[in-house]
């Protein structure tokens, strides 16, 4: 049984303003409910004009509003950007407006650019050597107050909210195995160690009083239309932004285009395509053969899909055509 999920990254696209992706937010959320989805998860960006989820636990909230029974939640939090403290007060937060609802996945990136991360006042190096201390700092603070404690996260104290290790590398895989904790990797954006961080995963995972098995979920995008020409027309918005991520000019979320030869050259295009190598794209029975082909590679618990399409109507049409397809387990 696999079960599916979406990661929402509250696209600012051209033309639109932050009030218009934090509504689509919102549509989302209830679109994915309403197509039985797991969870609803959103992502920590900083200084980036196409994304509108910098303050993820007041879009998580935002999303929890909308909706009555999908699990909500970060994919994720950048941990090294913020004390453990606070965001245990934050979670802990969303765990009393949301019972039972709120997941925290958390993630050692800066989820920006450099110049960003120090106005973030991070210590690069420092910062991801503190993470795993740091994820143990913040299980504690969510946990139950130990005898003696004095300082305690109010709200957070005895909320429990599950932790997720996000990752896309073999120290991830580490990580999330030593702790006993459920493991998402980034394999819609970085595709190399999807194999080999999972088999690590799996056969070095110690029980925890989280979870006693190993849980993988494995990210995919997701562009599903009529046809496949249709499809692989949406898909060039994705295929634009990460060219302009490459080249250091990330913008709005851009429209899509006829023909993609204006606007990569030869060694951009393999890049992207390497990159984006599991992405779902086509129509229905093709994306339908895509999904059904990873899952059988991964044997993941979980797939997280983000929708990359511009237009939000056929953003909303695509998370309803994946619900519908054979390979999809309603929550």
């Amino acid at each position: 049984m696999t079960y599916f999920s979406v990661l929402d990254l509250s696209t600012i696209s051209e033309g639109s303003t932050v009030s218009d992706a934090l509504e689509n937010t919102r549509r989302m959320a209830v679109a994915a409910e309403d197509a039985g989805y797991k969870r609803f998860w959103l992502a920590e960006h900083h200084g980036m004009t196409g994304i509108a989820s910098a303050a993820t636990s007041l879009v998580i909230g935002h999303a929890g509003y909308a909706t009555k029974r999908i699990r909500i939640g970060s994919g994720g939090i950048m941990l090294p950007n913020h004390s453990p403290y606070i965001i245990a007060e934050q979670f802990g937060t969303l765990a009393a407006l949301f019972p039972g609802r709120v997941d925290l996945g958390l993630g050692r990136a800066p989820g920006t650019d450099m110049a960003t991360a120090r106005a973030l006042r991070r210590d690069m190096q420092a910062a991801a050597e503190r993470f795993p201390d740091d994820i143990l700092e913040l299980k504690a603070w969510l946990g139950s107050r130990a005898d003696g404690q004095r300082v305690i996260a109010v709200p957070g104290m005895g909320s429990q909210v599950p932790l997720y290790i996000l990752g896309s590398s073999l120290y991830s895989a580490h990580l999330a195995a030593a702790l006993g904790l459920p493991y998402a990797f980034a394999s819609h954006f970085a595709p190399d160690q999807l194999f080999e961080a999972i088999d690590i995963y799996r056969s070095r995972f110690q029980p925890s009083d989280q979870l006693d098995q190993p849980y993988v979920m494995a990210g995919v995008m997701g562009v599903v239309a009529e046809t496949d020409d249709e499809a692989a027309y949406y898909f060039t918005s994705a295929q634009q932004q990460f060219v302009n991520l490459r080249r250091g000019r990330p913008g709005q979320y851009p429209p899509p285009v006829a023909d993609m030869d204006e606007h990569w050259t030869p060694m951009e295009r393999t890049m992207v395509e390497h990159t984006l190598q599991f992405a779902a794209v086509g129509a229905k029975e093709t994306v339908e053969a895509k999904l059904s082909r990873f899952i059988k590679d991964t044997e993941a618990d979980e797939i997280i899909v983000s929708f990359t399409i511009f237009d939000v109507e056929k953003r909303l049409a695509a998370v309803k055509a994946v619900s519908e397809m054979g390979v999809f387990e309603a929550a």
